[in-house]
């Protein structure tokens, strides 16, 4: 065996380790889901990607459709509302767990979000590159 071969595979299975993320999903405050999905809570979004909350904080690339998803909602009513000078098109607020909103944002930018129901106590924020 060569003498650097060690070496590289130490340093591989370093780096593995490093760039590895939990897949268990966004419940476990790691995130770990797909780069673009955002759980709708009972007054929280949280990021799918990065387990990120209040406010719910994503960086997509442009032409990456964002969706967020309600989830254990149970009656209480929810939106995703354009906030700040770069805006997209509002949800209508949405009651029940399953209800999904999608918008596709090709124009980079920074988009600030909340819940037109409970303001401020729901944020969020894409970053489109």
């Amino acid at each position: 065996m060569h003498p650097c071969t060690g070496w590289l595979l130490a340093a591989l299975a370093s780096l593995t380790l490093a760039c590895s993320s939990d897949s268990s999903g966004p419940t476990n405050g790691n995130g770990g889901g797909a780069v673009g999905t955002v759980t709708v809570g009972n007054i929280f979004f949280q990021s799918g990607h990065n387990g990120t909350t209040h406010p719910a904080v994503d960086t997509v690339p442009a032409g990456t459709a964002v969706t967020w998803t309600w989830t254990n909602t149970g009656s209480t009513p929810h939106s995703v509302q354009s906030e700040g000078t770069t805006t997209f098109t509002s949800s209508q607020t949405l009651t029940g767990s399953g209800k999904t909103y999608s918008v596709t944002f090709m124009t980079s930018g920074t988009y600030e979000y909340d819940c037109a129901v409970h303001g401020d106590a729901m944020s969020g924020t894409i970053v489109v590159q």
